[in-house]
């Protein structure tokens, strides 16, 4: 399963009331196991996949899953009528409309190979979070027009045409890490304030949502500064992780782009760098950050961001 969180370990805590050794027969990585809900929970049945830990759990994996869970289903449940799913990736730190488009070109190379429950009619991707359901409307309908897919020959060959290289070429596409409190205060800070301005200028946007570094979780975010392209920290509220990664970042070499709500929120040696200073407003935030990052911008992502 990879460490159970969210809606799956949920869904695993409804479960263990009927089988309470549901721990020693999930499956192992690239299985699968089939389980009954017996009334546990609003879905008929539950599907958990194998998957690796998720800071190993990158964009290829993703569009592997999407793909594991309309084959699976296709031998285990064949006379599945709805799928429901969540997204994967966006929840610890993988660029969210990245994420969302690798999980959906999965579930189409089920699809338009045919190896899918003969009784779907309905896939379902789960989010409670407003903003990202809304702009994950949005993306899909640039993928894929009304949200239908249509079985016909053309329109397969379309959707397989703009979806092929979703979640396999990831890995080589430039990304910026952006380095920022873990704070539901700050979340519209970064996908309208940042996130826009990078998906814009044709990178992918990641950044670590975790409160504190300790274990893989520090080892993941000093891989990602190493590799990353460069660096958007927001030193907002002075937080001690964020100014953590902005030393990691520069003890790398990499260039790095500060921003801060208020100029009196700047600690340390940092006032005596140059910083963004947006005053709350998002809006001119990513006017600011579209203009440092055009001189960088990259061709590598065709599309223009969620806006």
């Amino acid at each position: 399963m990879g460490g159970r969180s969210g809606v799956d370990r949920a869904v695993a805590d409804a479960l263990r009331e009927r089988y309470p050794k549901l721990n020693e027969a999930l499956p192992k990585v690239n299985g699968f196991r089939f389980f009954p809900s017996q009334g546990l929970v609003c879905a008929a049945s539950v599907l958990f996949v194998g998957v690796k830990q998720l800071r190993e759990f990158g964009y290829s994996n993703i569009r592997d899953f999407g793909r594991k869970t309309l084959t699976s289903l296709a031998g285990e449940a064949p006379q599945t009528g709805h799928l429901a799913l969540t997204l994967h990736g966006a929840g610890y730190g993988l660029d969210e409309r990245e994420a969302f488009e690798s999980e959906v070109a999965g579930l189409m190379d089920a699809v338009i190979s045919g190896d899918f429950p003969p009784s779907l009619t309905r896939i379902s991707i789960v989010e409670r979070n407003p903003g990202r359901a809304r702009r994950l409307q949005q993306s899909l309908e640039q993928l894929i027009a009304g949200g239908r897919i249509s079985l016909d020959e053309r329109t397969r060959r379309s959707v397989d045409e703009s979806l092929r290289s979703v979640g396999y070429s990831s890995a080589s596409k430039p990304y910026v890490f952006v380095a920022m409190p873990f704070a539901d205060s700050m979340d519209d800070v970064f996908h309208y304030g940042i996130q826009n301005a990078v998906n814009s200028a044709g990178y992918l946007c990641e950044r670590a949502d975790q409160s504190s570094f300790t274990g893989d979780v520090l080892d993941w975010v000093k891989k990602r500064i190493a590799a990353a392209a460069l660096i958007v920290a927001d030193l907002s509220t002075a937080n001690p992780n964020v100014y953590l990664e902005v030393g990691y970042a520069w003890g790398c070499g990499k260039p790095t782009i500060l921003t801060v709500r208020q100029p009196e929120d700047l600690k340390f040696d940092i006032r005596g760098q140059r910083c963004l200073v947006y005053r709350g407003s998002i809006r001119s935030l990513e006017e600011m950050l579209r203009k440092e990052l055009a001189p960088l911008a990259t061709p590598a992502r065709t599309t223009a961001g969620v806006e």
